[in-house]
């Protein structure tokens, strides 16, 4: 019988034989022609499949050269900058009418949308019992990991969870659309109540509101919120809807649903891919390291002051020592991010109302030394920008949001270009993902137990 084993020393001891042989001489990668993190060596995507869904632009190749352009977003061929100017100027909410762009392929008539708004409405009411017994009882620390283990739960309550007929994968996406918010304001709640001893406040969303009123209501104690505040969350959801078929998160979509999984599985592994910090929890970062400026740079409008700080960060000397200032620079977006520059505009309408615009301005005074002193610090002539993370959680904070919602409320988004993309893999797709690995070990002989050096 063996003795009572120390699970630390065990751990401790292997975690040395884990490291060890696991380790790949990085001389290998290029050796082989290995694409790492599917990248070209100029830094482009490694082209794995086509997409009438998102087109991201920020650079052009010309002769085998990549030249930086200005940044452009596209849902199915529209102009991000003309679809939010249309519904902003009728004054009416757009997640709503984006999702339904990003599904169906073509902009919904005023009738249209209202039928699908109404569907929305039906679909929010979770299933009997499922708060209680699948949010509240079992609270998380992390809502994106509630909100994973929510998702596959609704699997069980689907009576027909395997279908993949079109008319079913559609039911299943609307109602994740619509119950994505719900689930994500709930498991905020639990986790407040249950870890940080807040009150408990569970209220039922309103079938008069759109999906960002719902969700200001679902988290706040009062429920009460602003015009403006529903506007700029209402305008964050649809930036973040959709970017393209190859962000992790999303192309983690395509792998899972080329295997014929069911759509909750595909969902729950598209969250769990955003969960990551160089994902989805890049808005988060961003606002922990502008809360380390404001506390270090006396004056906010000293610009020489700003950049002696940007330079001690840049040089791993300040801050969490990476030499990284999150939020900018982008995998594909170069001279500008669009989202960014539609969110700043509206950011300002915020700032003014909440009072923080010297706040801004130190915001702005980051992003505009940034890149010139990574240029002179690094001696790179890497073109970077600001990107969305940069602005978002700033106004999320801004909303009085807390930071545990940050990356849901990406994923509240992002739900209905997962659930596009899940359309188009099914009826496009045909083949699982499988793509190769070179195996580099040496072959060895079997050595039996007796033999074995300890």
């Amino acid at each position: 019988m063996l003795k009572t084993v120390n699970y630390q020393e065990f751990l401790d001891e292997h975690s040395n034989m884990a490291l060890t042989n696991n380790r790949i001489p990085a001389e290998q990668y290029p050796y082989f022609n290995v694409k790492r993190g599917l990248r070209n060596s100029d830094g482009t995507g490694v082209l794995v499949g086509l997409t009438e869904i998102g087109d991201v632009t920020g650079y052009i190749v010309e002769e085998h050269e990549k030249i930086p352009v200005e940044g452009a977003l596209r849902y199915r061929g529209i102009s991000i900058d003309k679809l939010v100017a249309g519904f902003q100027a009728s004054g009416r909410p757009g997640f709503e009418e984006a999702s339904y762009l990003l599904l169906f392929g073509d902009l919904p008539t005023r009738k249209k949308l209202d039928q699908f708004n109404e569907i929305l409405e039906s679909s929010r009411k979770l299933p009997a019992g499922f708060v209680e017994n699948m949010i509240l009882e079992a609270p998380s620390r992390n809502i994106m990991n509630k909100l994973a283990r929510s998702i596959l739960a609704l699997y069980s309550y689907d009576d027909d969870a395997e279908g993949r007929a079109i008319t079913n994968v559609l039911r299943q996406c609307i109602e994740l659309i619509a119950r994505f918010p719900i689930m994500i304001a709930y498991a905020y709640q639990a986790k407040m109540h249950n870890y940080n001893k807040k009150s408990l406040y569970i209220h039922n969303p309103d079938p008069g509101l759109s999906t960002a009123e719902n969700f200001l209501r679902l988290i706040r104690p009062n429920k009460e919120f602003t015009k403006l505040e529903a506007e700029i969350l209402d305008l964050a959801l649809v930036l973040h809807a959709e970017h393209g078929g190859g962000n992790n998160s999303t192309f983690t979509t395509h792998v899972v649903m080329s295997s014929d999984t069911d759509v909750y599985s595909a969902i729950a592994a598209a969250v769990g891919s955003l969960k990551g910090s160089k994902h989805g929890g890049a808005n988060n970062k961003v606002v922990a390291m502008m809360e380390n400026f404001k506390e270090n740079i006396k004056d906010w409008n000293d610009l020489d002051e700003v950049e002696r700080y940007l330079e001690k960060v840049i040089n791993k000397e300040a801050y969490d020592k990476t030499g990284l200032v999150y939020g900018l620079g982008h995998a594909v977006y170069t001279k500008s991010d669009p989202r960014a520059i539609i969110l700043y505009d509206k950011l300002n309408e915020l700032a003014k109302e909440k009072g923080v615009m010297d706040e801004v301005q130190l915001y702005r005074n980051v992003e505009k030394l940034g890149p010139e002193v990574f240029k002179r610090v690094k001696n790179n002539d890497k073109i970077i920008s600001a990107n969305v993370d940069f602005y978002s959680g700033f106004i999320y904070k801004i909303l009085g949001i807390n930071p545990d919602l940050y990356t849901p409320i990406f994923a509240m988004a992002r739900v209905a270009g997962w659930a596009a993309h899940i359309l188009e893999e099914i009826v496009s797709g045909g083949r699982i993902m499988r793509p190769a690995y070179k195996a580099v070990c040496k072959r060895r002989e079997y050595v039996p137990m007796e033999q074995r050096q300890q």
